[in-house]
């Protein structure tokens, strides 16, 4: 069967849980159709590039589809419908990829590093100690100058 990736953004007034519910939905409509869904991942409440429909944000979520062109375009049709999805995408791709994508590993990798803490200098810079230098020697070597 064909190899597929779709990606829909769903608007940012539901929660969390009601849009993995909704890829879950979508997921009960491929397998019932004849396809399966082989991952399923829910990237988060993001920024959109512009608005949409009145959202600056949506939950996106990405579905691997292993399943018969129809069963694409009956997935598609139900997005269509759907009040809560404000764009899907689906494309056919060679082959799957495995493990998280590239949204997730991108996000893992940012977790590591630390935040903005406290240093062990206790958040503060050493400041530059001119109070050291001895302005009197300077002045002394320049007494008759007027500046």
């Amino acid at each position: 069967m064909p190899l597929y990736e779709s990606v829909f953004i769903a608007r940012q007034d539901i929660s969390s849980a009601q849009a993995e519910a909704l890829a879950d939905a979508f997921a009960e409509i491929v397998a019932n159709n004849g396809g399966k869904v082989t991952k399923k991942e829910y990237w988060g409440l993001r920024n959109l590039a512009y608005r949409m429909k009145k959202n600056r944000k949506g939950h996106y979520t990405l579905l691997n589809l292993d399943a018969p062109t129809g069963v694409v375009a009956e997935l598609e049709r139900n997005m269509r419908i759907h009040e809560d999805v404000l764009r899907y995408l689906t494309i056919k791709v060679e082959e799957l990829e495995e493990g998280p994508s590239a949204i997730l590993r991108s996000r893992e990798e940012r977790a590591p590093r630390g935040g903005r803490g406290r240093r062990d200098d206790g958040g503060r810079r050493p400041r530059p100690d001119f109070a050291g230098a001895d302005s009197t020697d300077a002045d002394s070597d320049n007494e008759g100058d007027v500046r």
